[in-house]
């Protein structure tokens, strides 16, 4: 049987986590909103983005290019802690789903992943993780885990050829949910581009340039995939967030049915201790004083 004394220690132990939680809830929200805002300004550079490449393409189709590639780099962004709930496993589910139904492009898939928590689904899924990278900590570290990708990207296929790079990642959709995003990233949507060459242009004065236009278009699809990599970074960051402030929420709720029930069954024993003692100097009192039921007719 529990003494008060552990009910007491249980107690402030509760406490203590709800502080702990409650402290991680609000970090999470205010999380939330960093990196929403940093998608938003990545979604306003991407409108830049798309409109230089409407400029390039007017009046100049598209050639047919090579053949696409067979190989496919799928980068699975996951968290780098936990607490986040199904988030890793969702994003999991959505590729083993995508791969399911043949809706992905190539013929051969190279895993790679971002966020420690999500290799080992991925590793389960295709029995090995070719390339890993870390979550930044801040909204100033994206740029930089962008370039790392980048750089290691164009090493593989420097090695190996022309790959596709495709993102599957999670994206908020709520105060505090989320869902499944897939990225086609290179090469670009070659409907997307045709679309963009045959918008009219908004304004009287035409674009011009003055760089030889394949060196101009192979910046721009630079341009194009450095941005596409920070927003998937922006909004799996941000997502992972919602996903932790609903644990966060769930486990705050919890708690606080816990230390009520705690501090009922404290108050309860409390209570029963207090009358055990009152009824120990009632017993007392009654044997001091002859009161406690003897026979005193022969005094």
């Amino acid at each position: 049987m529990q003494t008060m004394q552990q009910m007491q220690r249980k107690l402030k132990s509760a406490a203590d986590l709800h502080g702990v939680v409650k402290t991680m809830k609000s970090l999470a929200a205010v999380s939330i909103r960093q990196y929403q805002d940093a998608a938003e300004s990545l979604d306003e550079y991407f409108e830049t983005v798309e409109l230089a490449l409407r400029g390039a393409l007017q009046h100049r189709p598209l050639s047919g290019g090579p053949p696409p590639p067979e190989e496919t780099v799928l980068l699975l962004f996951g968290s780098e802690q936990g607490m986040v709930g199904r988030f890793n496993e969702a994003a999991c589910d959505h590729l083993q789903a995508a791969l399911a139904a043949g809706i992905l492009p190539g013929r051969l898939f190279r895993p790679w992943v971002v966020g420690a928590r999500v290799f080992a689904p991925m590793e389960d899924l295709f029995g090995t993780v070719e390339e890993t990278f870390g979550l930044p900590s801040s909204v100033d570290g994206i740029t930089g885990a962008v370039q790392e990708i980048l750089l290691r990207f164009a090493g593989d296929r420097h090695r190996h050829g022309q790959r596709r790079l495709v993102v599957i990642h999670n994206t908020p959709a709520g105060a505090a949910a989320y869902r499944q995003q897939t990225v086609h990233l290179l090469p670009p949507d070659r409907r997307w581009l045709e679309d963009l060459g045959d918008r009219r242009w908004p304004g009287r004065p035409l674009p011009f340039y003055t760089l030889p236009w394949e060196e101009l278009f192979g910046a721009l699809v630079g341009e194009y995939l450095f941005v596409g990599l920070a927003r998937a970074f922006a909004a799996s960051l941000a997502a992972e967030n919602a996903a932790r402030l609903a644990a966060m929420q769930r486990a705050e709720k919890n708690i606080e049915e816990t230390r009520d029930e705690l501090t009922r069954t404290y108050h309860s024993m409390r209570q029963d201790a207090i009358s055990e003692e009152l009824f120990d100097v009632i017993s007392g009192f009654e044997a001091l004083t002859g009161k406690g039921g003897g026979d005193d007719s022969g005094a």
